[in-house]
């Protein structure tokens, strides 16, 4: 049986007042079904709404059942990252550009009413738990829903690292970097860097190279219960980046840990659904001829 969602938070793109008719809108459509309402704070604030109820976004997972992310695939992945721990599933509204993740459509905002009818397909997808240590102690830890990037700094340089699974050496690389990436992340930077589209479900992880010095540097596969590492082991300046969204510097030395969460992400899709009808879709894929 399918949960009754009454009380619901409202997201949208910072900054982006066109916006702020399509969160009318949605608001319109949801006051019509006397819904509890919470608008994001920043959001509201953005939007220049008034006379709404409004939280934080670090606290309105502990009042809502149910997230409506108005904006494109990076909105939701920071709206995601915060509301996971709290179990809230998340609908997204593209308004932005590919919309893998968001892909109820603006001109169709009405295909809301029939999700919170029951009319809907549940997906879970996984996030990425890292940490980076430098000397013994823990400096960062960070949840990614597409990927964990180590990347060079600001000179072109290439950097070196070491790459380990379940403490197993795998590769000692020069390049510009790596990428450690969901399925959900494989549609990301990892697929314009060469790597492999995995189905959303796959128990899986991605590491892909970033323009390798050695081209048989390919990119590689394993299960989702591995735990990867990554050490650098230059003096040349690294960061890496989480979502693309947060960026912590590297030394030499430094450790950054990757495993699978133990907190799922739940998206909910309109009925009927078609991964590889998204696929063709959004990436202009040939149709049977």
């Amino acid at each position: 049986m399918k949960a009754v969602m009454t009380r619901v938070g409202l997201f949208g793109k910072y900054g982006d007042r066109g916006g702020r008719e399509l969160l009318q809108r949605l608001y319109a459509l949801l006051e019509a079904r006397a819904l509890e309402i919470t608008v994001e704070e920043d959001t509201a604030a953005a939007l220049d709404l008034a006379g709404v109820t409004t939280c934080p976004l670090d606290r309105i997972g502990e009042t809502i059942d149910l997230a409506i992310v108005l904006g494109g695939d990076g909105t939701l992945l920071g709206v995601a990252r915060t509301l996971a721990p709290h179990h809230v599933p998340l609908i997204g509204v593209n308004a932005g550009r590919l919309g893998f993740l968001a892909d109820v459509s603006t001109d169709n905002i009405g295909m809301i009413n029939h999700i919170l009818d029951g009319h809907y397909q549940a997906e879970e997808r996984f996030l990425l738990a890292a940490t980076i240590v430098r000397d013994g102690q823990t400096l960062v830890e960070r949840l990614a829903l597409n990927d964990a990037v180590v990347n060079k700094g600001e000179l072109a340089r290439l950097i070196e690292f070491e790459t380990y699974v379940d403490g197993q050496l795998v590769s000692g690389s020069r390049a510009d970097g790596v990428i450690i990436a969901t399925p959900t992340g494989s549609t990301a930077y990892a697929m314009s860097a060469g790597g492999p589209i995995l189905h959303p479900t796959l128990a899986a992880i991605v590491l892909v190279p970033i323009c390798p010095q050695t081209l048989s540097n390919r990119p590689i596969v394993v299960h989702s219960g591995c735990h990867i590492e990554i050490v650098l082991v230059s003096d040349q300046s690294a960061h890496v980046t989480f979502d693309g969204q947060s960026n912590f510097g590297l030394r030499n030395g430094d450790r950054l840990g990757v495993c699978r969460s133990e907190t799922p992400l739940i998206l909910l899709h309109p009925e009927g659904r078609n991964h590889y009808e998204v696929l063709r879709q959004k990436l202009h894929w040939g149709r049977r001829v």
